[in-house]
C-alpha cells in the first residue's frame, strides 16, 4: 500500500507544471497530496472489492466441479459394476444355450456348409435356366448366424429333392434366348437332365452370372447337331441317339472354340492356298482325262467288233493306216503302223505327267509353307519371346496346316495317276494287241 501511495504521489508531483514550484507554497502542496492520496485509496478499496468478488466466484465454480467430478466418478463405478454383473449374465446364458442346444450346434454347421454347396451347384446348373433364382434361399441360410427354422430345413430338402429329380428328366420350357447380337426372344427350350439345353436344332449355352440362356457363338460337329434334328422328329417312345454333355457346359464350350475347317484353309496361308489350287486342277485334269481315257475305251471296243469299217478312235485310225498300206512288205506296214501308233500314244498319255509332277510338287509346296512359318515363329520369339504362345500361335499353324494340305493334296493326285495311267496303259495294250495281231495275218497272208 506504501508503495501505492508513494507512486501516486510521485505521479502528481511529477503532473504539476514546472512553474508550481513558485506559485504554490507548502500548504497547498500538502493538501494537494492528502486529497490524492484520498482518491487512490477508494481506487485501491474498489479494485480490492472486485478482486474479493471474483475469487469467491471462481472457489464457487471450483466447488461445483469438484462436486461433478465425484458424481461422475460415482456414476462410473456404478456402471462399470454393471458391465461386469452383465459379463457375467451373458457368460451364464451363454453356457445355458449351449446347454439346450446340445446336439443341435453340430447340426447347424452341417446346415450351413450343405446349404452352401448347394448354392454353389444350383448357381451352375443348367436346371436353374428352368427355376430360376433357387440359390439365394440357400445363400441365405448358408450365411445364417442362428439356427434353422423347420421351414428352412424344409426347403433345403426340397432344393436337394428337386434338383435330384428334374437331373432325370427331358423338359420343355418357355424362356428367353438371348442370340449374338444381344437380342432377347422367348423360344421352346428342351433340357436333357443337367447336362444340355437345345432348341430350334441347336444347342445353347447358360450363363451363370445373369441366369440367361445365350445362342452360341458357333455349334459343335455338323454329325452332333445332326442328333438334336433326329431327336426333334423322332416319334415317342423311339430310341434315338443323342449327344449331351457330361461336364454340364465345359465341354460344350470348348468344341465351340475349336477351329473349323476354313479357318485352318485360311491358316494355310499363301502357300496353303497354291496347294488348294493346285488339287482341284490336278482333280479336274485327272477326271477329265479319266472321262476321255473310258470314253475312247469304249469306241475301241466297238471297233473291235468291226475292224474292217476304219471308225474315229485310236484303233480305227491305225486300222486305216494299216488298210492304206496292206500292199507293203510285212516290215514296211510294220513300221508304219508303229508310227501310227507313236502319233496316238501322245492323244492317250497327255495330262498324265502333269498329274504325277502336280502330285509331287504338293507336299513340296508344304514343306515349304513348313519352313516359312517355322521362320515366322522364331522371328516372333527374337522379337517378343517365349511369353505368349499366342504369338507363335500363327506361324506353327502355318507350319502344321500347310504340311497337312500338302499330303492331303498329293495323296488323291497320286491315287487319280495311277488310275489315269492304268486306264492309259490298257487302251494303249489294246492298240499293240490288235496292230500286232493286223501285222502278223499280213506276214502269213505273205508266207502263202
Amino acid at each position: 500500500m506504501k508503495r501505492i501511495l508513494l507512486t501516486g504521489l510521485l505521479a502528481m508531483v511529477a503532473a504539476l507544471p514546472l512553474h508550481a514550484e513558485t506559485e504554490l507554497t507548502l500548504d497547498q502542496l500538502l493538501d494537494n497530496v492528502k486529497a490524492a492520496q484520498g482518491s487512490e485509496a477508494k481506487i485501491n478499496a474498489q479494485r480490492e472489492a472486485n478482486f474479493t468478488a471474483v475469487n469467491a466466484d471462481r472457489k464457487a465454480l471450483k466447488a461445483e466441479a469438484d462436486r461433478a467430478f465425484a458424481e461422475e466418478q460415482a456414476r462410473g463405478d456404478r456402471l462399470a459394476e454393471e458391465f461386469l454383473q452383465g459379463e457375467r449374465e451373458l457368460n451364464e446364458l451363454e453356457k445355458d444355450l449351449a446347454n439346450a442346444t446340445g446336439n443341435l450346434g453340430e447340426m447347424f454347421g452341417v446346415v450351413r456348409q450343405a446349404s452352401g454347396d448347394l448354392a454353389a451347384s444350383l448357381d451352375l446348373s443348367l436346371i436353374s435356366a428352368q427355376y430360376p433364382d433357387r440359390d439365394r434361399a440357400m445363400a441365405a441360410l448358408a450365411e445364417a448366424k442362428t439356427l434353422p427354422t423347420l421351414d428352412q430345413l424344409e426347403a433345403l430338402w426340397l432344393a436337394l429333392q428337386t434338383e435330384m429329380t428334374e437331373s432325370a428328366k427331358i423338359a420343355q420350357f418357355e424362356t428367353p434366348v438371348t442370340n449374338h447380337l444381344g437380342q432377347s426372344a422367348p423360344q421352346r427350350v428342351t433340357r436333357v437332365g443337367p447336362f444340355n439345353l437345345m432348341a430350334n436344332g441347336e444347342y445353347l449355352g447358360y450363363s451363370a452370372e445373369t441366369g440367361t440362356l445365350l445362342e452360341l457363338p458357333r455349334q459343335p460337329e455338323g454329325y452332333k447337331v445332326a442328333t438334336l434334328k433326329d431327336y426333334a422328329n423322332g416319334k415317342p417312345g423311339e430310341w434315338v441317339d443323342l449327344y449331351i454333355d457330361p461336364s454340364r457346359g465345359s465341354l460344350l464350350e470348348m468344341y465351340t472354340q475349336k477351329a473349323t475347317l476354313a479357318e485352318h484353309f485360311a491358316n494355310g496361308g499363301v502357300v496353303g492356298k497354291i496347294i488348294a489350287i493346285l488339287l482341284v486342277i490336278g482333280l479336274v485334269l485327272a477326271l477329265w482325262r479319266m472321262g476321255v481315257l473310258i470314253r475312247e475305251s469304249g469306241k475301241i471296243a466297238k471297233q473291235q467288233q468291226n475292224l474292217s469299217e476304219p471308225g474315229d478312235n485310236a484303233l480305227g485310225r491305225i486300222i486305216a493306216v494299216y488298210q492304206a498300206n496292206r500292199h507293203l512288205d510285212s516290215d514296211t506296214l510294220e513300221l508304219k503302223v508303229d508310227e501310227a501308233i507313236l502319233k496316238e500314244t501322245p492323244r492317250i498319255e497327255m495330262g498324265i505327267s502333269l498329274i504325277k509332277v502336280l502330285a509331287a510338287i504338293a507336299p513340296m509346296l508344304g514343306l515349304l509353307g513348313t519352313v516359312t512359318g517355322m521362320i515366322a515363329t522364331f522371328q516372333n520369339i527374337t522379337l517378343f519371346g517365349t511369353g505368349d504362345p499366342k504369338i507363335m500361335a500363327g506361324g506353327i499353324s502355318m507350319a502344321l496346316v500347310t504340311t497337312v494340305m500338302g499330303l492331303i493334296a498329293a495323296l488323291p493326285l497320286l491315287l487319280m495317276h495311277a488310275l489315269v495311267a492304268s486306264r492309259a496303259k490298257a487302251v494303249l495294250e489294246v492298240i499293240d494287241a490288235q496292230s500286232t495281231g493286223l501285222i502278223a495275218g499280213h506276214a502269213e497272208r505273205e508266207t502263202r
